[in-house]
């Protein structure tokens, strides 16, 4: 029966060794092994270099000794001695390759090259090496051959000795220099790796210590500018996002039990009240009064879901609406006055168009003091652009008429006017924003929960349009702009 080999544990090889390592132990032990081969590869370079210039430096003098001898040759003023000051050692041959001339203590009865190393010597015209030991030299020599006139030949040579000494002592030095060198290198990688990623760790750190209960807190940002700079710079921009997120969904829980709690309240008292005292209770009346309330919770629940989509970024359908036959259906259901110009159209989602018009109009109905005015027309391209005021958040409107093309395309100007008491300038901006009551407008009893202008502008906002308060002189204006639907969508 044959068994299946042992399978290897994923990452257990030298792979998975080196990916668990930490990242200063990997950055360090990869520029030592840079160092290393360097280090190594320079010192190779070096040696042989070194080795080069001291062999070139002796071809030079050992030429030279033998460009004299030549000339003193040719010249017939060479003697029987041969006097030189650097231990060059010189034979003179005649044509049939006897020793006529030499230094002191040369042997003068066997030339240091053979015949036919002496012609190849000659004609090549580059040192050569030979072994000094048959001569009683100990070591090589480096030795050069010239030709004289009358068929002579000149052999110079000096030993190699030194040189081989000199490249053996730095051979040791960079054996013993370069791996000290290494280390203290790699040391100092360490130590300034370890310097660079320090930011890092506290970055770590400081999000460790950042909980559930302690969201204010930051990171600590680096006094270099530099990427470790940018990204906690960063990341900070997103907690401070997130808090302010956390900030209103707190609220929003907040506001959302206190609603809550006020006709639950109600009902429950109703009921108590009546299972009390049964025998004198009208239980129409208090049936009545618990729907009116559980239709209050309904609506608050509506709102609370919508609000709820919209945060989400969940956009409903994008379809060709008749926008024209909605703001007639909103004049009729609320018996207001209306100047409507046919054909306007939008891309959206109808409910959601519906319920901007139902809260607008309800709200300046319950407002108005004898009129209300709702009016729609369109305007072409370029006659007029997004205001950035009240209910367009910074950076955020003008930026979502741009992608739905009200500047390129015109837009949809709807406008629901009543003759109230208005509203302070200072206040516009304040009734978007969500559970917002102004105390001398409206009171909780004869209004919502605060949620219908929130509603309109997150929905107009998700529609890539605006919406803003303006004075009527007297009462108030709601302006929304729209972007028009495209041609080829509206056909």
């Amino acid at each position: 029966m044959e068994t299946e080999p042992p399978r290897r544990r994923p990452g257990s090889g030298p792979a998975g060794w080196w990916r668990r390592r930490s990242l200063r132990f990997r950055l360090t032990a990869t520029a030592s092994a840079v160092l290393a081969l360097a280090l190594a590869a320079s010192a190779y370079v070096f040696v042989g270099v070194l080795g080069n210039a001291l062999a070139g430096t002796i071809d030079d003098e050992v030429y030279q000794r033998a460009r004299e001898v030549v000339a003193l040759a040719d010249d017939g003023r060479l003697g029987d001695r041969i006097v030189t000051t650097d231990n060059t050692i010189v034979q003179v041959l005649d044509s049939s390759g006897r020793i006529v001339n030499a230094t002191p203590g040369t042997d003068r009865l066997v030339p240091l090259l053979g015949a036919d190393r002496r012609e190849r010597a000659v004609r090549s015209g580059r040192p050569v090496f030979l072994d000094g030991r048959p001569y009683g030299i100990p070591g090589p020599l480096r030795a050069r051959v010239l030709s004289a006139d009358a068929g002579r030949t000149v052999i110079a040579a000096r030993s190699f000795t030194e040189v081989q000494g000199s490249l053996t002592t730095t051979g040791h030095v960079l054996v013993v220099g370069t791996p000290l060198l290494l280390v203290l290198l790699a040391a100092a990688s360490w130590l300034v790796i370890g310097r660079t990623l320090r930011p890092i760790a506290l970055l770590r750190r400081g999000a460790a210590e950042i909980s559930g209960t302690a969201r204010a807190r930051r990171l600590p940002v680096p006094e270099s500018r530099d990427e470790v700079h940018s990204l906690a710079t960063t990341l900070n921009d997103m907690l401070a996002r997130l808090e302010a997120a956390d900030a209103r969904q707190r609220a929003l829980i907040s506001d959302a039990s206190h609603e809550l709690r006020s006709p639950l309240a109600s009902i429950r008292l109703q009921l108590e009240v009546a299972l009390s005292h049964p025998e004198g209770q009208d239980w129409r009346e208090t049936a009545e009064g618990v729907l009116e309330d559980t239709m209050r919770l309904s609506r608050l629940a509506e709102d609370l879901l919508a609000l709820a989509r919209l945060d989400e970024g969940r956009t409903a359908r994008r379809e060709p609406v008749d926008l024209a036959a909605l703001v007639e259906r909103a004049v009729e259901r609320h018996s207001v006055t209306g100047d409507i110009a046919p054909g306007v159209t939008v891309d959206g989602d109808a409910l959601d168009l519906g319920r901007v018009l139902t809260n607008l109009v309800a709200n300046a109905v319950r407002h108005a003091t004898s009129t209300v005015v709702v009016a729609l027309h369109a305007e072409p391209p370029g006659a007029g652009a997004p205001r950035s005021g009240s209910g367009s958040a910074p950076g955020r409107g003008t930026a979502g008429v741009a992608r739905g093309g009200a500047t390129g395309g015109g837009v949809a100007v709807l406008t629901v006017t009543d003759d109230g008491p208005g509203i302070p300038a200072e206040d516009r901006e304040r009734v978007f924003d969500r559970f917002t009551r102004l105390d001398s407008a409206r009171s909780r009893d004869e209004g919502g929960a605060g949620l219908g202008l929130a509603i309109v502008r997150d929905t107009v906002r998700a529609h890539g349009g605006t919406v803003h308060l303006e004075d009527a002189a007297p009462g108030l204006r709601a302006v929304v702009r729209l972007p028009l639907a495209a041609p080829e969508t509206s056909r």
